[in-house]
């Protein structure tokens, strides 16, 4: 045998071990349910693997709040094959936060911001550095340029973490004044409903109960329980203490996760 019959049957037996390592796809998971620019950005792969990844992705969407652990194992599937693609690495980020491995969100959402170049998951990243133990950084995401290009919905989201943050630090005054400003207190529909929630429990930490109550006159009991399928979740440090967290982040990655390296990731792409 050659080296090159070597290298062929190496590069067989890696994609075939690929395959077997993944998540079962189901028949309904359609690529053609993907968004029109998600797929868009999976033209950079080959047909075949494009079709799967973006199978993996429908899962992913479908499953993060229903079976976020199933869910992880579908993104990393995704970003195996397509490890320089932003909305691969998105969905691992995403994934790997709604089941308690921030450092990996962290540098799965940082991987995405350089590959695309957009801050719409500043929030998630505050929100995990607060997982962490880290507050303070947390907070030093509000300083961020790109905070000013984000959409009122996601700035509305980043004070609510950031509010936490001040929380985390014994601040609970100033928890109330991040979510005091008129942007925030404009928001709408859900959100208007997670607002008031953090709004209550910065004003009960600050001693003001009577408005803690008031806050939440009207807040449907239904629409409290909703609250948990939001993408941010805002991670509260008072419930749980550090061995926890160390805990949480330790989930392990997958075999063959490529974590945030991109090298190596060319050969899956296009022969996967």
């Amino acid at each position: 045998m050659t080296r090159a019959d070597e290298l062929a049957r190496a590069a067989a037996d890696a994609r075939r071990a690929l395959r077997e390592s993944e998540p079962e796809l189901p028949d309904d998971a359609l690529f053609s349910d993907l968004d029109r620019d998600v797929r868009g950005r999976l033209r950079t792969l080959s047909k075949e693997n494009a079709e799967t990844v973006g199978r993996h992705l429908v899962m992913v969407g479908r499953l993060i709040d229903s079976d976020p652990e199933t869910a992880y194992l579908h993104a990393q599937a995704a970003v195996r094959r397509a490890g320089r693609v932003d909305v691969a690495r998105e969905a691992a980020g995403l994934a790997a936060y709604r089941t308690g491995r921030f450092a990996e969100a962290l540098r799965e959402l940082r991987t995405v911001r350089r590959l695309s170049g957009s801050a719409e998951h500043l929030a998630v990243i505050a929100d995990a550095e607060r997982g962490l133990g880290r507050p303070e950084r947390a907070l030093a995401l509000a300083q961020d340029p790109d905070v000013a290009s984000l959409s009122p919905e996601a700035a509305v989201e980043l004070a609510i973490v950031l509010s936490g943050a001040r929380l985390d630090l014994h601040e609970p005054e100033a928890a109330v004044a991040v979510l005091s400003s008129a942007g925030v207190r404009a928001a709408e529909g859900q959100l208007a409903v997670r607002v008031a929630q953090a709004r209550a429990v910065a004003l009960e930490a600050a001693g003001h109960v009577e408005r803690s109550r008031a806050e939440l006159v009207g807040v449907p009991e239904a629409a409290a329980a909703d609250d948990e399928d939001l993408d941010v979740i805002v991670f509260d440090l008072e419930d749980q203490d550090e061995a926890d967290e160390e805990a949480g982040d330790a989930g392990p990655v997958q075999p063959g996760s490529t974590g945030t390296a991109l090298d190596g990731t060319d050969e899956q792409e296009e022969q996967a």
